[in-house]
């Protein structure tokens, strides 16, 4: 029986964690399904908020630090 070919690499899933933790958020689990798909779920990020997305909250903090300075 033949191998499949990899949908992910390592670096692609150190790649996502480090541009969360770069964003300031807190990683809390990944998940990465049998197409691929890296899904990497913030501490806080407002998921229990169905209009608010991980990628949403992380903009938002960012945005809001920027103004700070």
């Amino acid at each position: 029986m033949a191998r499949r070919a990899c949908k992910f690499r390592q670096r692609d899933l150190s790649r996502a964690i480090r541009a969360a933790k770069a964003a300031g958020a807190e990683v809390d689990r990944v998940e990465i399904d049998t197409t691929g798909r890296i899904v990497v779920y913030l501490h806080g990020s407002g998921v229990d908020n169905p209009k608010i997305n991980s990628a949403d909250a992380v903009l938002e903090k960012l945005k809001h630090e920027q103004g700070k300075s």
